[in-house]
């Protein structure tokens, strides 16, 4: 017969075992990713209620998959949120949006044909969509999605005072807000300034959406097919139907996209990047990729009256005929884009592949190759940049990989 044990020495080897085998897990367990190095997570300072509505909109964002049987398409692009933004970065060419139909601030003349999206995807027994003959086109690379709260929180008195119309001081640099009729569920921004009727956008590659309601009412429709009670007309029959997503599942997403953190700018303190961001600053990169804004305030108060570091001014530019594509949104001319923050940028491969895709639709494949493909308001940047010693163009590309 085996001696008897008592409890407490068993307690006590129970409590030893765990501590071993915790121990010996976490030899093998992956360490969490630095908060540097990742884009995805919550802004600090949320209330228990945003972080759980956070929570719910990551799941809708980046789990929820549709399929015919949950609404998605007939025709359509992608079969979720997260297809497009993989981590929250940047995409691929793969889930490259192709926008088609408009050539001035008339507006679109495909609306019937399908614009202003094509939905080259489809389900079984329906065809894709195939762009119209005579349509003129542009290919939008999906962005990443941190630190939009920060920008949806700017206000419109800033964004103008940014703006230079007519480049009254002469540095051959305007930037112009794109104004655009809102749709009737949107609510408008606190203090926001109107100009015959229209709107301050700052979203999207053409700053052609106001707000992220906006730009996320609009991806569920023409991007997966989905109708909302907000967007209820079906992309392939054209007919108002039932909601296929609820509106608290929009609004999810929509906190979730608002409580996205900033990125993080890693090794900033570096002597050669330190140097990068000078000689940036220098050939005037920073007239439009503004290094540092403000928000107003915010119904969330972790966005409220907080510094941040996007380096843009969500204007739009005249980039020169190169990057001409012949389509624009909104009162943008076909040459305008808006200018990209550049925060994340040295992430963005995580979520393209292993290699750069950049500019609107990623024709750029580094950073250099962006920089050179500057023209119009880009030009004396650009041309700057050519003028670098090979040294300084280097530190200027470490600063920007360090964003």
């Amino acid at each position: 017969m085996l001696p008897r044990i008592p409890k407490k020495l068993m307690a006590i080897g129970c409590i030893t075992a765990s501590i071993i085998l915790l121990v010996a897990c976490e030899k093998f367990m992956p360490q969490a990713p630095a908060e540097d190095s990742i884009l995805d997570g919550p802004v600090e300072g949320l209330t228990a209620e945003q972080s759980l509505q956070f929570l719910r909109g990551d799941v809708a964002f980046n789990d929820e998959v549709f399929t015919p049987e949950k609404g998605l398409g007939p025709i359509f692009v992608a079969t979720s949120c997260g297809t497009c933004h993989a981590g929250d970065g940047k995409g691929h060419p793969f889930t490259t949006l192709t926008r088609f139909g408009q050539t001035d601030s008339t507006g679109n003349k495909f609306l019937h044909a399908g614009g202003p999206q094509l939905q080259q995807r489809a389900v079984y027994h329906y065809q894709p969509e195939q762009l119209p003959a005579g349509a003129t086109f542009s290919r939008f690379m999906p962005p990443a999605n941190t630190g939009l709260g920060f920008l949806d929180a700017v206000t419109d008195a800033d964004l103008i005072a940014l703006a230079d119309p007519l480049d009254l001081d002469g540095d051959g640099i305007s930037g112009v807000p794109n104004w655009i009729h809102i749709p009737e569920y949107l609510k408008e921004r606190a203090n926001s300034i109107t100009h015959n009727g229209r709107y301050i956008a700052r979203f999207g590659k053409k700053a052609a959406a106001y707000d992220l309601l906006h730009q996320t009412v609009n991806a569920y429709n023409q991007d997966m097919g989905i109708t909302s009670a907000y967007e209820p007309y079906d992309t392939y029959s054209h007919l108002e139907i039932d909601p296929e997503v609820s509106n608290q599942t929009v609004i999810d997403v929509v906190t979730y996209l608002k409580t996205l953190k900033a990125p993080i700018q890693r090794t900033p303190n570096d002597v050669e990047v330190v140097a990068g961001k000078k000689l940036f600053m220098q050939i005037s990169c920073g007239k439009c990729h503004v290094p540092e804004m403000t928000t107003g305030p915010s119904t969330i108060n972790a966005l409220s009256h907080k510094v941040f570091f996007p380096y843009t001014d969500l204007l739009l530019h005249d980039m020169g005929p190169g990057l001409d594509d012949g389509y624009t949104e909104g009162m943008a001319t076909t040459a305008e884009w808006r200018t990209p923050p550049l925060w994340g940028l040295g992430l963005s491969k995580k979520s393209q592949g292993g290699q750069y895709f950049l500019l609107h639709d990623g024709r750029a494949h580094s950073i250099e190759e962006a920089i050179l493909l500057h023209g119009g308001e880009g030009q004396q940047s650009s041309n700057g940049f050519r003028q670098l010693n090979t040294a300084d163009k280097n530190r200027l590309i470490k600063f920007l990989e360090s964003l």
